[in-house]
């Protein structure tokens, strides 16, 4: 309860859509007269009830009661289950007084994740009690490592909330976490996995509601997307995404669905998470447990009278062959597959297959990408490059620009030198060229010079962004390495 007798308790205001702000009483549009009636009579003073609408209304709440900090015991409640602790779930956890410092902590860890934009979040026992880390802008960074935590305790929270069995301690397992924090659908997908110390955790944390970004927002420049809205206007073929985890290419394939969607397409996915909310779009989730794998949903799909068909990753032979044999029979399929370029993707289909006549009768264009931190703007430094820095560009025939920059690490950056990412790609339609060359069995190094001039790689890609200021060479080459 709040130390202020007329401060309505979090879960009373979220369940009855009220609440007090200052002297103002705000209430959402599924407000109950019960909590009406309690609100005015707690409120200092006579005041006119003030109606927002939901979303607004979610946005004030977390607002009021996440400013007012951990003293009053409200942090615990910021985020709010959407499902897996309802009625069906083990609620005396989040109402028992004894567990609230552990639910405090645990949506503390939450809510820092959320807020610093983190794309995972990894809760890890040691020797010495528990370390917490984030992964922003690709780097783990330490948030918590204290050695009189509850380990135990903090882990079965989280498993509690994930759905997991809090009894199985021996085995890995995967559940989800679906929550709310001021009114932005968060989904958080939760791997643990058995230690010398307990169980460790990591999250996978998914903004719903971040939105889909149009393709020049995501670094492309304009032969890029020229290439792109070609290749998604195809009638049928496949078009591959490459890249490590984390590199983007789920986000890249959302937007090139958002070319590919009109009024006169059937878009089908079948994706593992569903990551964004598409609207227009059939989204169907994999769930091996029940035997729904890639390969069958892929299978499904086809009996869907599909136009467009998005497959989130291929990664075995059958759902390969799936892919192509959908290609060959008239559909657009977008996916994304674990290569080290764009051309590497030829010879990974090669290794999970597929013949080189299917792999050049179907694959239209395939896109590599990275994400190379960005340098922050108010602490870089700028100075000429040395000898061997040149010689980095001059290899690929980029002129050495006059001046790089430098790292240094300022308090708007926290100390890293840099802030957000920026990403790079590397795009190869299939020409007629590429295609007899495929279907001949060429080797990867012959495939990238009929395909890539030595600027538009990946390497000559960072290169570039290192010339224009927006990283640093050593952040390049930590990325891609420096081989073309």
């Amino acid at each position: 309860m709040s130390a202020d007798p007329s401060r309505l308790p979090f879960s009373f205001a979220r369940d009855h859509q009220v609440a007090l702000d200052g002297v103002r009483l705000v209430y959402g549009p599924k407000a109950t007269v019960f909590g009406l009636r309690e609100a005015a009579r707690r409120a200092a003073e006579a005041t006119r009830p003030h109606p927002l609408n939901q979303e607004d209304f979610d946005a004030r709440l977390a607002s009021l009661y996440q400013s007012n900090g951990a003293d009053d015991g409200t942090d615990e409640l910021l985020f709010d289950l959407e499902d897996g602790a309802g009625a069906g779930g083990p609620r005396d956890l989040l109402e028992d007084s004894t567990e609230a410092p552990v639910i405090q902590l645990v949506n503390q860890l939450l809510r820092r994740a959320v807020t610093s934009g983190a794309s995972d979040l990894h809760v890890e026992p040691h020797e010495g009690g528990l370390r917490a880390r984030l992964r922003i802008d690709g780097f783990l960074q330490t948030v918590l490592d204290r050695n009189d935590v509850p380990v135990r305790r903090v882990i079965s929270r989280l498993k509690v909330m994930a759905n997991l069995d809090i009894a199985e301690t021996r085995l890995p397992q995967d559940g989800r976490i679906a929550l709310r924090l001021g009114g932005r659908a968060i989904d958080t997908r939760v791997s643990t996995l058995p230690g010398n110390y307990g169980e460790r955790v990591v999250l996978r944390v998914l903004d719903r509601s971040a939105g889909l970004m149009p393709l020049d927002g995501l670094g492309l420049k304009p032969r890029h997307i020229e290439i792109l809205e070609r290749l998604s206007a195809l009638p049928n073929g496949i078009i591959l995404a490459t890249g490590p985890t984390g590199s983007g290419k789920t986000t890249t394939l959302y937007s090139l669905l958002q070319l590919a969607n009109r009024d006169e397409r059937n878009i089908v996915t079948v994706e593992d998470p569903i990551e964004y909310d598409l609207p227009g779009v059939s989204q169907s989730q994999i769930n091996s447990d029940i035997g729904m794998t890639f390969a069958a949903g892929l299978r499904a799909t086809l009996r869907q009278d599909p136009d467009v068909i998005l497959v989130g990753e291929i990664r075995d032979t059958e759902t390969a062959s799936i892919a192509a044999q959908a290609a060959l029979t008239g559909h657009l399929v977008f996916s994304s597959l674990h290569a080290n370029g764009s051309v590497g993707a030829v010879v990974r289909l090669r290794d999970l297959g597929l013949d080189d006549f299917l792999i050049a009768s179907t694959l239209r264009g395939v896109i590599a990408q990275r994400l190379l931190r960005r340098l922050c703007e108010s602490c870089k430094i700028p100075r000429t490059p040395n000898r061997a820095e040149a010689e980095q560009f001059d290899a690929l025939g980029i002129a050495a620009p006059e001046q790089v920059w430098d790292a240094m690490g300022c308090e708007a950056c926290n100390n890293s030198g840099y802030a957000g990412r920026v990403g790079i790609f590397e795009i190869v339609p299939v020409t007629e060229a590429l295609r007899s060359a495929i279907d001949k069995g060429a080797s990867e190094q012959q495939l990238v010079g009929l395909s890539l001039e030595p600027q538009f790689t990946l390497l000559g890609q960072g290169l570039e962004a290192v010339a224009l200021g927006r990283t640093t060479l050593s952040e390049t080459l930590r990325v891609v390495g420096d081989t073309v």
